[in-house]
């Protein structure tokens, strides 16, 4: 290994320097205060657990997605959190135990093997919120206004234009294949077709489905577009009740986002499958334009509390913060900055500290030397130390 490999990350990882570092944290904690008016209580996962409990019901996708090492003190697996979703979920299973409606936030750094499309690395840094214990539509309303509410905070219309919203639904993949009497590997070879939206591969798992099978699957594929494409879906579902009961669920929420966010543009996909195999109903994503890949992903997720022993009607999304801050209409702008000089001056200490406290930032001269972010600068006159202008270049 050269000198210069030696500061090589892996490929998919990358590190945030200070200009970029410091917008994701102003908006993560903007993001979770918010959050926090919502009614949203703040918990903090592990970064690390083992893989019984982190992966247990959750579907091949994600072990697949998780790295995995082996412990040294117990001699079982550990895994590192792909998704924090799970993980809530637990919380709210086991660690609460609460009745009603829990309403939880949380951010952090995750993992993943490999990135989930070509534009997006292997380690994003989640921030999510979840709602559990509301079965109604009700709670998804509320979630997707919340994201949508939180991308409005980061400013993403400014630079990128109006936000897509991309909504589908699992119930109408799952009332089809009930309906068709389509089960076992059939069903998951289906699936894989599906979430490519690969005819090819989808009639090369049809290969001995009679007709009707055929011909009903084919047409989930195409079911996709603006909201107009609902009422073709009834017409294509007509024998399937669970299916349009599930479409009534995605035109109330195009409705409700219509009312409230008129800006938003929604589109409908059918046949979306997308993100992990643990989503129960509706499913949604935010897309950007000029990102490839959805800045926000979210849906239902009624099973996965049964595996931690306490099955919870459940709803949430999450923000890649990274993807997000990509898509921020204006970087984080902060106070003026002000220099003060390199000195023990017992009144100056005195103002230093007073500004820090209502929270400007001073930045010692070391050296005499202003740092170049300065843009004021502390000078004693005759009646104490005072803030000046700091014109360009100038020294102490």
């Amino acid at each position: 290994m050269t000198s210069n490999e030696r500061w090589l990350l892996p490929d998919g990882i990358d590190e945030l320097l200070p200009e970029r570092a410091a917008s994701v944290e102003a908006l993560r904690r903007a993001l979770l205060d918010d959050c926090a008016r919502w009614g949203y209580r703040y918990v903090i996962p592990p970064l690390v657990e083992f893989t019984d409990s982190l992966l247990v019901g959750l579907g091949a996708d994600l072990d697949v997605l998780t790295c995995k090492f082996s412990d040294r003190n117990s001699g079982r697996m550990l895994g590192v959190r792909a998704d924090m979703t799970p993980q809530v979920a637990r919380i709210d299973a086991h660690a609460l135990g609460e009745e009603g409606v829990t309403r939880l936030c949380y951010a952090g750094s995750t993992l993943h093997s490999a990135p989930q499309s070509t534009a997006a690395g292997r380690s994003p840094i989640q921030l999510g919120a979840e709602l559990y214990g509301c079965a109604d539509i009700s709670g998804d309303l509320e979630v997707i206004d919340l994201m949508l509410a939180l991308m409005a905070r980061a400013d993403t219309e400014q630079r990128h234009g109006p936000i897509t919203l991309d909504v589908g639904h699992v119930g109408v993949y799952q009332a089809v294949l009930k309906n068709l009497g389509v089960e076992g590997d059939d069903a998951k070879t289906i699936f894989d077709a599906l979430q490519r939206k690969s005819l090819p591969d989808l009639d090369n798992a049809l290969t001995t489905a009679n007709a009707e099978v055929m011909s009903v699957l084919r047409a989930l594929v195409n079911l996709h577009g603006g909201p107009e494409v609902l009422e073709q879906a009834r017409t294509c579902l007509a024998g399937v009740p669970e299916a349009l009961s599930a479409l009534d669920e995605v035109e109330q929420v195009i409705h409700a986002v219509q009312a409230v966010h008129p800006t938003v543009s929604v589109y409908v996909d059918l046949a979306e499958l997308r993100g992990f195999q643990y989503h129960t109903g509706l499913v949604f994503a935010a897309y950007l334009d000029g990102i490839g890949t959805a800045v926000a992903t979210g849906g239902r997720y009624d099973n996965v509390g049964a595996v931690f022993g306490r099955r919870r009607p459940a709803t949430g999304f999450a923000f890649d913060l990274k993807a997000l801050i990509a898509g921020a209409g204006q970087s984080v702008g902060g106070d003026i900055m002000v220099s003060a000089p390199d000195s023990k001056d017992v009144e100056l200490l005195d103002v230093v500290q007073k500004l820090r406290a209502t929270g400007r930032s001073v930045v010692t001269a070391l050296g005499g030397t202003h740092d170049p972010r300065c843009r004021e600068r502390l000078v004693k006159g005759d009646e104490g130390w005072v803030i000046q202008p700091l014109n360009p270049g100038e020294n102490q």
